[in-house]
C-alpha cells in the first residue's frame, strides 16, 4: 500500500496493513501536544546532583506526585485487606489484578519496569496477576499520532512521509517508554519505527528523585538494611536514563550483535542509523512469537524447549564472558523466530560486570559444586558482599547450610530462585552487603529463570549452563580460571580423574567447545611458569600411578608366594588403580568423541614439548620420585619386615623416609 494523506489528522498518516499476529495497543490517549517538545529532554546523562537540585525548591510538585504515588497503593492495600476476611472469587482476583495494572501504568515508566519484572515470576505471582501484567510488555495505551509525527519530524529533520514509504496507521505495540509503528524504507526495507512518549525524561527524572529520597531515608534510619539501597537504585536509574536515549540503544544493539551475534540460532536486528535519533529509532523489523508462547511456538515446527536452553548459554556468555549483558529480557523482549532462531529486541536497559567481578563469579560456581564454603566465602569478599575485616567463621557453615540443601544430590537440580531466597536470610542475619551491580544480574537471572519455568516447569537453569562453565574451566587460559581449574581437580596431593571426567562430558555438549583448542591453550599454560605448580601434581600423580600400577602387577605376579610368606597385600591401593585406570579409559575415549580431535595434530605437538627445558625438568621429577618410591620399597619390604618391632633400630632417616611412604 503507498503513502497516503488523511485529511482527518492536522498531520499526515502513513498507512499499511498490521502484519499478521501484531498486538494492537489496548486504547489511544489523548495527549496535550506541547508547543515545543524538544524541551522535555534536560540531561544529557543521569546525575543525581542535578536532578537534586533540579527539584528541591519544587516542594509542592514533589508533595504531589508522592500524593500521586501514594494513594493508588494504599487503595490497594485495603482492597487487599478487605480480601482476606471474606470469600474470595476468580472474578474479584482477576479484578484485583486488573487494578494493579492499572496503577502501575498510571504511575508511569519505572513502576512498569517493576510490573514487566513481575509478570515473569510464577513463583511469586498467581495465574491473573500474570497473565495482566505481562500486558504491561506491548499492550499500554498509546499516545496520538500526531505527537508521533512531530517527534519524528524534530528529530529527524524530515515529516514522515518523506522518511518511510509505508507507515502503519496505527502504533503496533505500545511499551513504558515509547510506541512501535511498523514501517518501510524506500529502499523496500521493512522497518520497526519506536517513538518515544512524551514528558517521558520529566517524568522519569521526578520519580527517580522521590525514589531516591526514599533509598536514603529508609537505609539511613533502618540499620538492618546493609544493602547500597542509593547505590542500586543509581544503578537502576543509570540504566533507565540511557534507554530514554535510543542513539544510545542503537549504539547498544551493535555492540550486542558484535559479541553474540556469532551464535549460530540468536538473532540481533539492524539499526538504521540515518532514521535514528534520541527519541526515534528505526530497527530492523523482526517477525516472531513472544518466548512464553510455547504452544504457538511448537505450533510452528520449533522446540521452544530448545530455544530456552539458547537464551540461557547466551545468558552465561553475557554474564561471564563478555560483562555485557541485557538487563531486562522479558517475554516481549525474546522472539521465535519463523526459522527457529531467537531474536533479542530492545537494547535500552543493559549493564556491565567487570573482569574481576566475572572471574569471581566462575569461581563461586565453581567452588559451590566442589562444596568449599570457606573458599566461597572469601570469594563474597572479592566480590564485595563482604569486607576484608568480617570474620568468615561463622558465615562458612550458614553458607553450607544453604548450599547444601539446595544442592541435593545433584547441581543439575539446582534452582536459583530457592539459592536465592536461602541467600536472603543468610544476608540478613550477617553483615552482607549487595553490590550494585548484583541487582541487575539478580534481575536478568530470575527473568530468564521465570520464562523457562513458564515453558518447562522442571526447567533448572544451572543445569543447563553447567556444560557452557564447564567448557570455559577447561578451556579458558586466564590465570584466575586456572586455578579454579586446579582447585577442581586437585585434592590435597591427588588427582580427581571422576572431575575431570565430569567435566568433560559436560563441556562436549556446548556447541562452540573444540579440543584442538583447548590442548593448545592447556600445554601453553601447563608448560609456562604459571603451569609449574600443576606440573609438580602432575609429576606426583605420575609417579603415584606408575608405582601404584608397578606394585600392583608385582602383586599380582607373587600373590601365591606372599600368602605363603603371611605378606599382606595392598587390596585398596590396587581398587583405586583400577577405578583411575577406568576414569583414564573413559576420559580418552571421550577425546576421541570430541570435536576437533586430531591425533595427527596431538602427535606433531610433542617433538617441540619434549625439548622444552620445563618438560626435561618435569621428566626428572618423575624419575626421582620412582627411584625414592623404589628405595621406600626396599626399606619397608626387606630392611623393616616388622615396622612395630624394627623401626626403632632404623637409622632416624630411614625410619623417616618409611614412614614418608
Amino acid at each position: 500500500m503507498t503513502l497516503a494523506e488523511s485529511p482527518s489528522q492536522r498531520s499526515p498518516s502513513l498507512s499499511v496493513s498490521p502484519s499478521d499476529g501484531s498486538t494492537e495497543p489496548s486504547t489511544t490517549v489523548a495527549t496535550e501536544i506541547p508547543a515545543n517538545l524538544s524541551s522535555a529532554i534536560e540531561f544529557e546523562a543521569y546525575d543525581p546532583a542535578k536532578i537534586q537540585e533540579k527539584f528541591r525548591g519544587q516542594v509542592f510538585r514533589v508533595m504531589q506526585r508522592w500524593v500521586t504515588i501514594l494513594w493508588p497503593f494504599l487503595l490497594l492495600l485495603a482492597r487487599r485487606w478487605w480480601d482476606k476476611r471474606t470469600p474470595s472469587t476468580p472474578e474479584r482476583r482477576q479484578r484485583r489484578a486488573i487494578q494493579l495494572r492499572e496503577t502501575l501504568t498510571a504511575l508511569g515508566p519505572a513502576f512498569i519496569k517493576i510490573g514487566q519484572a513481575l509478570s515473569t515470576r510464577p513463583d511469586i505471582l498467581t495465574g491473573p496477576y500474570l497473565e495482566e501484567l505481562s500486558k504491561l510488555q506491548d499492550q499500554l495505551p498509546a499516545f496520538s499520532n500526531e505527537i508521533a509525527y512531530r517527534f519524528i519530524e524534530e528529530e529527524l529533520g524530515r515529516p514522515p512521509q518523506d522518511l518511510y514509504a509505508q507507515l502503519t496507521p496505527e502504533p503496533i505495540a505500545a511499551a513504558s517508554l515509547g510506541q512501535v509503528y511498523k514501517g518501510r524504507l524506500h529502499t523496500g526495507e521493512w522497518v520497526a519505527v519506536k517513538v518515544q512518549r512524551p514528558d517521558l525524561a520529566e517524568q522519569v527524572t521526578l520519580d527517580i528523585y522521590i525514589l531516591r529520597g526514599l533509598a536514603a531515608w529508609v537505609q539511613k534510619n533502618n540499620k538492618s538494611i546493609r544493602s547500597d539501597l542509593v547505590g542500586i537504585l543509581d544503578e537502576f536509574a543509570g540504566r533507565l536514563f540511557e534507554e530514554v536515549d535510543y542513539t544510545q540503544e542503537g549504539r547498544n544493539a551493535e555492540h550486542f550483535a558484535q559479541l553474540y551475534g556469532y551464535l549460530p540460532e540468536i538473532y540481533i536486528p539492524k539499526i538504521y542509523w540515518e532514521y535514528t535519533h534520541r527519541r526515534v529509532l528505526t530497527m530492523e523489523w523482526i517477525t516472531g512469537t513472544k518466548l512464553n508462547q510455547p504452544q504457538k511456538i511448537e505450533a510452528q515446527g520449533i522446540n521452544a524447549r530448545h530455544l530456552i536452553d539458547i537464551g540461557v548459554q547466551c545468558s552465561l556468555r553475557q554474564l561471564l564472558e563478555h560483562g555485557f549483558f541485557h538487563a531486562d529480557p522479558h517475554p516481549g523482549n525474546l522472539l521465535a523466530t519463523p526459522d527457529g532462531k531467537l531474536a533479542y529486541l530492545d537494547f535500552g536497559m543493559m549493564s556491565e560486570i567487570n573482569l574481576e567481578q566475572r572471574y569471581g563469579l566462575i569461581n563461586a560456581i565453581v567452588h559451590i559444586i566442589n562444596r568449599e564454603f570457606a573458599a566461597l566465602a572469601h570469594d563474597y569478599v572479592h566480590l564485595g558482599f563482604l569486607t576484608p575485616e568480617t570474620d568468615l567463621e561463622p558465615i562458612i557453615p550458614a553458607l553450607g547450610v544453604v548450599f547444601n540443601n539446595a544442592l541435593g544430590a545433584s547441581v543439575a537440580e539446582l534452582n536459583i530462585q530457592s539459592i536465592f531466597e536461602q541467600l536472603s536470610d543468610i544476608m540478613y542475619e550477617y553483615p552482607f552487603r549487595v553490590p550494585s551491580y548484583y541487582a541487575l544480574i539478580v534481575r536478568s537471572l530470575l527473568t530468564m529463570e521465570g520464562i523457562a519455568i513458564g515453558v518447562d516447569q522442571d526447567f533448572k537453569v544451572l543445569s543447563a549452563a553447567y556444560p557452557y562453565v564447564a567448557k570455559r574451566i577447561l578451556t579458558d587460559p586466564a590465570p584466575e580460571l586456572r586455578q579454579s581449574l586446579k582447585d577442581l581437580l586437585f585434592q590435597e596431593d591427588s588427582f580427581r580423574w571422576n572431575r575431570l571426567e565430569n567435566l568433560m562430558k559436560n563441556a562436549r555438549n556446548n556447541f562452540d567447545y573444540d579440543l584442538s583448542g583447548s590442548l593448545d591453550q592447556a600445554l601453553d599454560y601447563l608448560f609456562s611458569e604459571r603451569g609449574e605448580l600443576i606440573r609438580d601434581r602432575m609429576a606426583q600423580e605420575i609417579v603415584n600411578g606408575i608405582d601404584a600400577f608397578g606394585q600392583t602387577t608385582w602383586q599380582g605376579l607373587t600373590a601365591k608366594f606372599r600368602e605363603q610368606m603371611g605378606w599382606d597385600t595392598n587390596e585398596e591401593s590396587v581398587a583405586n588403580l583400577e577405578a583411575n585406570l577406568e576414569h583414564i579409559q573413559r576420559i580418552v575415549g571421550l577425546l576421541q568423541e570430541a570435536p576437533g580431535f586430531d591425533p595427527l595434530k596431538l602427535a606433531s605437538v610433542i617433538p617441540p614439548l619434549l625439548v622444552k627445558p620445563e618438560t626435561q625438568a618435569l621428566g626428572q621429577q618423575i624419575a626421582t620420585g620412582l627411584a625414592q618410591k623404589a628405595l621406600v620399597r626396599i626399606i619397608r619390604e626387606f630392611l623393616v619386615p616388622e615396622p612395630s618391632e624394627e623401626a626403632s633400630s632404623l637409622p632416624t632417616s630411614l625410619t623417616a623416609i618409611a614412614k614418608a611412604s
